[in-house]
Parts: structure tokens; sequence; C-alpha cells
């Protein structure tokens, strides 16, 4: 099935979003100039998310990608929550009495978010209220708990997604009198979802990660050329540290159990996650849940199940890592993706290709055949293929979109294929996943001219 560059592009282009910081007076005065996002699917639906927003009760910008799995509905949840709660920790004494006081006498709330999203990203309606409800329990707890003390961003990141996590379970146990929320918040419990979120205040870059999605900086060398800077560790069993922090965590006895195949209980590829309370609640609590829970989380196989070698939850935590930068003019972007990328790429690659669109300077690498037998005609052809491409090599107007297209298209010499991206993306959705994953990024674009003035 062979799809024209134009059915490519529109495929390729049908979830872009992107944004630039308003400037006053002429003047950027953000640090941020603005990001670029996207998002292809493999699952149907897709089990990706992405957010952003900009705080305007505290100064930064909020951006995160949240990849979801057992469905889509906790990434969801985390999707159009977990901003709400990182911004209530940032907030100042007065400034949470003051909406509080706005709640209790039914005035109009001072926003704390501006979101910026694409139409695509659905906001579920019918569970604002049990959400709000949620997080204002949360601020009222920050009001009494008042230390006087400004928060530290990473502790506001830590306690949020902690909070969320928290919260997401306490809904399911509750339930609801109304059967669709009842459903719908059992049914966010028991999937999962990782997280990998930024904050961007000035040159402060905070990164918050829970999972396998990832962070990168892109650095611009002085002789022009881009290299990659790692601001986040996968949480898998690739990742030594975390092996032994589960290990730690629970007795030697069950030390041969806990990762096999490389997944938590033989079960689960990330070591963190939000929701998934097969891996968080004892095996009492969950019967209780799913006994009464509504008939359609009984047909689901997947809740009814009990993870085999499960003697000591939690085996599981939404506790994010954070990694703390501080941003230099050489600091050109950052990119937040879900494994759906780093699975198809070199974070180096990744690097090259946004700093290369970016800048719209190509360095050329020579051409590398490693090992192939290439004939005099094929190299001719590889080379009036780069010519081609450099004068084409800018038709996206979108930086995610560029990576996406390399991500799916890119073949053996590192060029992108077109005969390649039309058989991937030609694919039927139950032959896709086997392929690749969800694929989710957001590129945020720095100000250098902000940054050196700091």
């Amino acid at each position: 099935f062979y799809l024209t560059p134009p059915q490519v592009n529109s495929i390729l282009k049908a979830n872009e979003y992107s944004f630039k910081v308003p400037e006053f007076d002429g003047k950027n005065v953000s640090s941020v100039l603005g990001f670029d996002s996207n998002q292809l699917p493999a699952n149907a639906p897709i089990e990706d998310r992405r957010s952003a927003a900009t705080c305007l009760q505290t100064r930064g910008m909020l951006l995160g990608v949240f990849d979801g799995h057992a469905g889509c509905a906790c990434a969801q949840a985390v999707s159009e929550r977990l901003f709400y709660y990182i911004a209530v920790s940032l907030l100042p004494h007065e400034t949470l009495l003051e909406i509080e006081n706005a709640v209790e006498s039914g005035r109009a709330l001072l926003p704390i978010l501006q979101w910026h999203k694409h139409p695509n990203d659905y906001f579920s309606k019918e569970a604002s209220k049990l959400y709000f409800n949620s997080l204002r329990t949360y601020w009222q707890e920050l009001i009494d708990l008042n230390s006087g003390e400004t928060t530290d961003v990473r502790e506001a990141l830590i306690n949020a997604f902690k909070r969320l996590d928290n919260d997401i379970s306490l809904e399911a146990q509750v339930g609801d009198p109304n059967s669709f929320l009842n459903y719908l918040v059992l049914r966010v419990a028991f999937s999962g979802s990782t997280a990998c979120v930024a904050h961007v205040d000035g040159v402060d870059l905070h990164v918050a990660n829970t999972g396998d999605s990832r962070a990168m900086l892109g650095v611009q060398e002085e002789d022009g050329s881009w290299s990659a800077v790692n601001l986040s560790y996968d949480h898998n069993a690739q990742n030594e540290h975390e092996v032994e922090r589960v290990k730690m965590e629970h007795p030697k006895s069950e030390e041969k159990s806990l990762v096999k195949q490389d997944r938590l209980l033989g079960l689960l590829m990330p070591f963190r996650a939000f929701g998934d309370v097969k891996f968080k609640w004892s095996i009492e609590l969950q019967k209780r849940v799913v006994e009464s829970g509504p008939d359609q989380l009984n047909e689901n196989e997947y809740t009814k199940f009990i993870p085999p070698n499960y003697y000591t939850p939690p085996y599981l935590t939404a506790e994010p890592e954070v990694i703390h930068h501080k941003l230099r003019p050489q600091d050109k972007f950052l990119v937040l993706a879900t494994d759906g990328l780093w699975e198809t790429m070199h974070r180096q690659d990744v690097a090259r290709i946004v700093g290369e669109y970016l800048t719209g300077v190509h360095h050329q690498q020579p051409i590398a055949v490693g090992g192939y037998k290439v004939t005099l005609g094929q190299m001719h052809g590889l080379l009036t293929e780069r010519r081609a491409r450099i004068s084409s090599v800018f038709e996206d107007q979108n930086a995610a979109t560029h990576l996406i297209r390399h991500a799916v298209g890119n073949n053996e010499f590192g060029t992108v294929d077109h005969e390649r991206l039309s058989k991937m993306l030609s694919l039927p959705e139950e032959l896709a996943r086997m392929y690749r994953d969800d694929i989710t990024i957001i590129v945020v674009q720095f100000n250098s001219h902000v940054i050196g003035a700091y």
C-alpha cells in the first residue's frame, strides 16, 4: 500500500502543535522561545499523552509527556491533573489562602495555569468536579502545613507526583455513586502511566521523571556541532541503580522473583509509574475493590489476576527522580519524548537532527556505508538523494514532526527513505504496534540571549 508524499505529510502533521512565547515591547523576556510538539499513534487508541502550560501565579512553564500502559486512562488523568498539583505545590501561602477563600465564598478563582493544547488533546469534563475536590483537599492541607518557607521546586515536584498518585489510588478505593465515574476512577487506577515533566523558570530547568520516557538537552559546541546531555534516567531493568533500589525495598527471599525477563515481577517494563494498583495494593484490597466494582471491571481479565510472587507490596512507586540543570547560552533546546522515540534513535542523532533543523545549518557527515558493498551507481544515487534532501529538509514547520519523520523513515544510511516511511505509516492498526510504539515528542527551544543575560 503506497502513500504519496502529501498523504505521508497529512498523517505526520495530524497532531502537531506549536507555541511561541509572546514578546513584550519587541523583547522576549522568557528563557523559552517556544515549543513544538507532535504525536504518532501505534496503538488504537493512542496510549501516550502530552501537556504544556504556563504557570500564571508563579513564574515558569511546565511541559510533559506521559506513556500509558494497559490502556490510556491513567495517562489521560495524569496529563490533565499533574500540572495543577505541581502549580499548587509551588504557590506561596497567601495565594493558597486567596484561592481557598474564593472557593469558600463562591467567587471566581484566580487562574492557575494557561494550557497550550492541541484540539485533539482531550479533557474529561465528567470527572472535573471529582478532580477539583481532590486538588482542593491537597491545597487545604498545604495551608494547614504552612511553614512560612518558600517552596523548593524539587520538593514541589516530588510532592505533587506522590500526592496525585495517592489520590488516584484513594479515589478508586472510595468509588463514586455515579456508575460512569466509578468505572472511570477504577480504569485510571488499574491502568498505568510514566511521566517525564520539565519545569523551566529563567535559567533553572528541573526535570522530574517517573518511568522510561526521557528528557535530553541539545547543546551546541563551539565548532557548531551538536551534543546530547541526558536529563533523566530510565527506571527499568537496564538501570542497575533502579534494580538495586527495588531489591533493597523487599526481603532477600524475593531477590530472584523481583525482576524476571527484565520486567518487574516478570510483568511490568517501567519500575516506577502512576496508577498500576495491581503492583501497589494488598491482595485483599484488590479483591475487595474488584468484587464491589462495576461489572465491566469484573469482565476485564487484567484486574482479576494477581501478579506472581506477590508478597510484600507495594512493588511500584510514582516518586520521580528530579534533576536540576542551570541553563547556559550553548543549551539550545530540550527534547521530552516517550520511549517510542528512544527505541528507534540514539540521543546523539536526535541532538544533531533537531539542532540542524533549528539552525538551518546542515553539517555534512561523510556518507557512511558501513560494511555494505556499494557500486558507483548506488553512491551517485545516495549523493543525489542527499542533495535533494538538503533542499527539502526544512519542509516540516515543526521540529517534533521532523524528528518523527526520521524516527520512522530512516534507512541504514541515516537518511529518510520515502518508501520506508510510506510502508511504516500504512501498516494496519493491529500490525503497527509490532513495529513501533506510540511516539510523543516535545521540543522546547531556549532563548540564548535571555539566558546569557542572566
